[in-house]
């Protein structure tokens, strides 16, 4: 063949390319097979449908099953880019940079296999960029850099978006570079409800946003079957494999509650307020109160700094039914009033207030008002700078502080109580705030045990946090109400055989080792007694 066929040849080739990124991945986009090792990329059905989407849309967030071939697809859609257009600027961002990297290597191997009249004179060459000699490259950031706001983007990939931190405010400072007309491709197996990534997908679904939503679960790939699916949920466990494999929000996601078991209350006990009371409607009743019922009253106070709201919950204490719930942005004193008033109502309720940093607000007015109702916490579990000033003015002798004191110690002891409850279906949730909340209640930190339980970022767990303690509390609840009962039992039994009570009226109970000498009437907490009458 002349020189001359050869150069025409060459040159209708590229054209094909350009036309067709589909014809240019099958004959010339080389990878790395995990198990058939180097060979051209063979597009699937599914995969081809895809990047017909990509190219006829801007903005595109897929929530993909693993192993689908849609990272590649991806690295392959960039390399056409820089290939067959000048200029183009493709940032990869990551939860990491090393998972960023993973994305351009696939570039870069794909470049260096390419038939040498296809590639372009390279200016940069490395790990984390490859820079043609026409202006266009990719480079890979992580997500903890603020690259995406620094220089202009043609295309923007976010790979396992649902895992990126603050991802918010990068894709805020990202679209002032994407206003020019750049694209963006946010792509993730699903990670929970809540995150960016799902509010997005949602929004999309709902035409709310730029972005055109891509579904892909497992069974898209023509190669997968029931069988894989079964394996999958053997090797990586239920909630796993359904993030990993079935595209589902629902299930997915590092939740402290299992999402399926907040599935189960979803149908089972959630339904709506027989009464909504207050401005704004935000004090909820599920139920009225039963004179022969005992109810409780947990409340967490807002921190004040309008990031968080006061709210609380009346639990029936035997059942564990919520009957009742509140959440509202209010101030500390007009919230006391609002707790006693709930309190009194629901039949003199033990009132129990978390009274870290600002709580202590809220535990001085109840005490002004005169409530006496009110839990007590040993000393020592509770800590603040402003304990002695409380202790002082309130002080019992006992060792005792008004209020729940939510520490380093307690608070895992709290939500492991919590969480044993709710998995084995003991408590009846009534409220879809709480359910809502629940959802976006996750572990966040390090995978070695050391993470931390607390709401997605952009979320509360008010409601969460007075719930959980009230669950906590509820088994020393009815500890002391058996006790209580115990304890009249024993002293009407002494009195009957004596015709009278031994020193202070009363003949010690010692069966369960809990009675004060001089009180019998108090129970052990801590270093003092709490005084259980109130159950009586």
């Amino acid at each position: 063949m002349s020189k001359v066929n050869i150069s025409d040849a060459i040159k209708q080739e590229l054209i094909k390319c350009k036309q067709d990124p589909v014809y240019f991945m099958k004959k010339y986009y080389t990878i790395q097979h995990p198990t058939r090792g180097r060979m051209t990329f063979n597009l699937y059905p599914f995969q081809e449908k895809v990047l017909r989407l990509l190219q006829r849309h801007d903005y595109t967030i897929i929530n993909k099953s693993r192993q689908l071939g849609i990272s590649t697809l991806t690295s392959a859609f960039s390399l056409w880019m820089m290939l067959f257009e000048q200029d183009k600027n493709i940032l990869v961002l990551a939860t990491t940079q090393a998972t960023a990297k993973n994305m351009v290597t696939k570039v870069r191997f794909a470049y260096d296999n390419l038939p040498s009249w296809m590639q372009l004179p390279v200016l940069e060459h490395n790990r984390l960029s490859l820079r043609l000699k026409n202006g266009s490259q990719i480079k890979a950031v992580s997500a903890a850099t603020d690259s995406a706001r620094s220089e202009a983007v043609s295309l923007l990939v976010i790979d396992e978006a649902a895992f990126i931190d603050r991802i918010e405010d990068i894709f805020t400072a990202a679209q002032q570079t994407l206003a020019t007309g750049g694209r963006c491709i946010a792509l993730s197996t699903p990670n929970g409800v809540g995150n960016w990534f799902h509010k997005q997908f949602v929004r999309a679904q709902n035409d709310e946003n730029n972005f055109t939503p891509i579904s892909l679960p497992w069974t898209v790939h023509p190669e997968r079957t029931p069988d894989w699916r079964e394996q999958q949920t053997k090797d990586l466990g239920i909630r796993a494999a359904a993030q990993e494999c079935d595209c589902d929000f629902s299930t997915s996601g590092n939740t402290v509650i299992e999402p399926e078991v907040l599935n189960w209350y979803q149908l089972e006990t959630v339904r709506e307020p027989i009464e909504r009371r207050d401005i704004g409607q935000v004090y909820w009743l599920f139920d009225y109160p039963d004179p022969m019922k005992t109810y409780m009253v947990t409340a967490d106070v807002a921190r004040g700094d309008g990031a968080d709201y006061s709210a609380f919950h009346v639990m029936e204490v035997d059942t564990m039914v919520q009957v009742a719930e509140y959440k509202e942005q209010i101030s500390t004193k007009e919230f006391s009033r609002k707790l006693v008033a709930a309190a009194v109502e629901w039949n003199n309720a033990l009132l129990v207030v978390e009274n870290a940093n600002i709580g202590w607000d809220v535990v001085t007015t109840i005490q002004e008002i005169g409530y006496t109702n009110l839990y007590y916490s040993p000393k020592s579990d509770v800590v603040g700078t402003q304990i002695d000033l409380y202790v002082s003015k309130f002080d019992r002798g006992d060792g005792m502080v008004p209020g729940f004191g939510t520490t380093s110690k307690t608070r895992p002891l709290v939500i492991d109580k919590a969480k044993s409850f709710i998995h084995e279906k003991q408590v009846i949730i009534r409220s879809q705030r709480l359910l809502d909340e629940l959802r976006v209640f996750i572990w966040k930190g390090r995978s070695d045990g050391d993470a931390k339980a607390q709401a997605l970022q952009g979320y509360n767990d008010d409601l969460v946090m007075s719930w959980f303690i009230g669950l906590f509390l509820r088994d020393t609840a009815i500890r002391f109400r058996q006790t209580a009962m115990d304890l009249t039992y024993a002293s009407l039994n002494s009195y009957n055989k004596t015709g009278g009570s031994k020193d202070s009226g009363f003949e010690v109970y010692n069966g369960g080792n809990f009675a004060n000498q001089q009180n019998p009437w108090q129970m052990p907490v801590g270093n003092g007694y709490d005084d259980v009458t109130w159950l009586l």
